[in-house]
């Protein structure tokens, strides 16, 4: 009688093993075997880590195998298990492999296909067509739409992170229980001390010091030393905490007043402001997002402000980028003095700090844009869930670089940004600010705008002749240029010409999802409903993975520790309203001003739990789950592995000796997937 050996391997995670009963099916195409229980006498089956093969003999031959059902039956309690892939060895000597790498619940029967990538139409036979059809009516159902808040992309439907499926929970050693990452933060940063003082004011800047007793972080504290200069403060817009805000300035906003006799003193070339701007040497940051968004109101003992300023940057002779004049446009541009500008230098140099009143005001918005691309893809990754089948080669090359968003989002909105969460203890825009932040955020978001080359152009940055030593946009488009070739080239193994991407009905599916459901149709994004091209596809895949892993890396990691925990040079919150006559700032209105101890010690925490990578982190272009299998696909995954390995080398000899490195978009730091 005809015998197949079978070879079973168990994930190596926590838990992943089981003492449950394990059945196996195999379909072929000419019968099915009996349902055969997978047990060896006297031995420990399915451990975690075990790999256990088995011989499964069947009284008739099966014909080519088309599927195997995996069973699982409680043995005394119901016993989860992580399956990472099942081998087939057949009479005739083939192996055929059938990736897994899912979770087992309860008393539940999966299906799984062999690892052949394949799209919808080459499933010609009724076994195949019907498996897929059901796995994407199942996955409809697990997986469903629901609104978290009015204006925000849509979320799954879950109310917390308990509620989500078993599958796209963290691993259990991944550990993002970000409380208990938090506490371990502060306690590792040696910050509790500070807490009994909780509404406590520093009583001056070197009293900040007394937290970095247990830091050793070459940028942090480079930044502790020179955070007043104001060449670390143009700095910070090209490879800081914020590498999204800066483009060229072409034309002077209506309410930003500045003129050549304001400013000349920092024009290095002889030429007036509007000179200076036609030869392209002016840029400008502008927040005028958080106009109007209201401030943390909490805490009824301690008012909180927020201001949202205009920032006008000039390059001297010497390439640096400098600040030149700053406006709060919560202030009314009209008044005597509205702007705080380096022709007024004398209050600062006369210990006025005025300037630096003026540049610590910018209470950053790049956490509304680390938060805005985390919503963007869990909306492609719930809808490549919902409507592409696992065998199929988008879900094959998405997954690794979805794995943990739709937990992640979920743990946010848990310990996060939900009422008295971390945002409302430590951040100005806590209690509701923030969820007006991410809203206005949303209304900026384009598919162009996530196309990376694309949204370096629109602002004018894109010339590394006019703008040298912009490593944010040099990395990002050499990991971008990474990504493309590598989608590139398994567009091309599975699509042989534009027609078969029109017709494929599962990516059609997804593209419709993810713009009528998860963007509730809204056409200003300018995201594709539909694609027909090759070129397209693999520019849509590029936003996907970029987005999840480049993106989000430079602006999560960018806006954390490194720049963030020398607490006056970005602090999370202000106490006091920036001051609008020349003299009334002194060095004891700015102390107040910036957070007591209890707030600057929440945030810390805060930022250093978020800068973390975790023990098992999977970074771009590592994927141990081998959910492809064919030839042609791995050694394009070998030759992107190859590409990312020349960016990282090139990254780190740059970075050599340099007393502010940038690494954030160096691939071997990049994580998969939005996790954290």
């Amino acid at each position: 009688m005809p015998s197949y050996t079978v070879t079973v391997a168990t994930g190596t995670q926590w838990f992943a093993g089981t003492d449950d009963y394990i059945y196996l099916t195999l379909v072929g195409s000419e019968s099915c075997s009996e349902k055969t229980l997978l047990d060896k006498p006297l031995y420990n089956d399915f451990e975690r880590g075990a790999v256990d093969s088995y011989d499964v003999t069947v009284a008739n031959d099966l014909g080519e195998i088309q599927l195997i059902k995996i069973e699982k039956r409680k043995y005394w309690m119901s016993d989860d298990w992580y399956c990472k892939y099942i081998t087939l060895k057949t009479p005739k000597g083939d192996y055929i492999e059938f990736p897994c790498y899912r979770w087992i619940i309860d008393e539940k029967e999966i299906v799984l296909r062999d690892g052949r990538a394949r799209l919808a139409r080459d499933d010609v036979n009724a076994v195949a067509k019907q498996h897929r059809y059901k796995e994407l009516v199942q996955r409809q159902k697990n997986y469903r739409w629901k609104e978290w808040y009015p204006g925000f992309p849509m979320s799954i439907d879950a109310e917390a992170y308990r509620d989500l499926p078993r599958d796209i929970q963290f691993d259990s050693e991944k550990g993002v229980d970000f409380v208990l990452n938090y506490t371990k933060a502060m306690e590792n940063l040696y910050v509790n001390r500070f807490m009994h003082m909780f509404q406590s004011s520093w009583s001056d800047f070197a009293d900040f010091e007394k937290i970095f007793v247990r830091i050793s972080n070459t940028i942090s504290e480079y930044v502790m030393q020179h955070w007043q200069e104001d060449f670390m403060f143009g700095y910070q817009f090209l490879n800081g905490c914020n590498p999204v805000m800066i483009k060229k300035c072409t034309e002077l906003p209506e309410n930003f007043p500045v003129t050549t006799e304001m400013v000349e003193r920092s024009l290095e070339r002889n030429l007036t402001l509007q000179e200076e701007i036609q030869e392209g040497n002016v840029y400008i940051a502008n927040y005028e997002l958080l106009d109007g968004v209201s401030a943390n109101n909490t805490d009824p003992c301690t008012m909180q402000y927020i201001a949202a300023p205009i920032c006008l940057l000039y390059k001297n002779t010497e390439n640096k980028i400098l600040p030149i004049a700053i406006q709060d446009l919560n202030k009314n541009p009209f008044l005597s003095f509205p702007l705080f500008r380096k022709s007024s230098a004398i209050y600062f140099f006369l210990g006025g700090q005025y300037w630096n009143a003026a540049k610590y005001v910018q209470v950053r918005t790049e956490v509304s844009y680390s938060e805005r691309l985390a919503l963007v893809n869990q909306v492609g990754g719930l809808s490549s869930l919902r409507q592409v089948q696992m065998v199929h080669v988008l879900s094959q090359l998405l997954l690794p670089h979805v794995r943990f968003t739709i937990a992640i989002n979920t743990k946010a909105r848990e310990q996060l940004i939900c009422e008295c969460g971390l945002f409302d203890k430590a951040n100005a825009t806590g209690g509701g600010g923030h969820v007006q932040l991410v809203l206005r955020s949303m209304e900026e978001l384009t598919y162009t705008s996530l196309c990376f080359p694309e949204a370096v152009k629109m602002k004018g940055l894109d010339s590394k002749e006019e703008l040298p030593y912009y490593h944010y946009r040099d990395d990002g488009l050499a990991v971008w240029d990474a990504i493309k070739s590598f989608a590139a080239d398994v567009v091309d193994i599975y699509y042989k010409d534009d027609e078969t991407v029109e017709s494929d009905i599962e990516l059609q599916a997804f593209l419709k999802d993810v713009y009528v459901y998860g963007l509730r149709s809204n056409k200003s994004l300018g995201f594709p409903k539909s694609i027909k091209t090759r070129d397209k596809l693999a520019e849509y895949l590029t936003v996907v993975i970029f987005t999840a892993s480049g993106q989000h890396a430079a602006v999560n990691f960018g806006q954390q520790f490194d720049w963030c925990s020398w607490i006056p040079n970005a602090p999370p919150t202000m106490r006091c309203l920036p001051p609008t006559e020349k003299g009334s700032v002194t060095i004891e209105y700015i102390i107040e001003s910036l957070p007591d101890r209890g707030r600057s010690c929440w945030h810390l925490g805060a930022v250093w739990a978020l800068s973390q990578f975790q023990d098992n982190e999977l970074f771009l272009g590592m994927y141990p789950d081998e959910h492809f299998i064919e030839k042609p696909v791995k050694e394009a995954m070998e030759k992107f592995r190859e590409n990312l390995d020349k960016i990282s080398s090139s990254i780190s000899e740059r970075n050599k000796n340099k007393k502010l490195p940038y690494y954030y978009l160096s691939p071997d730091r990049i994580p998969n997937s939005v996790a954290v």
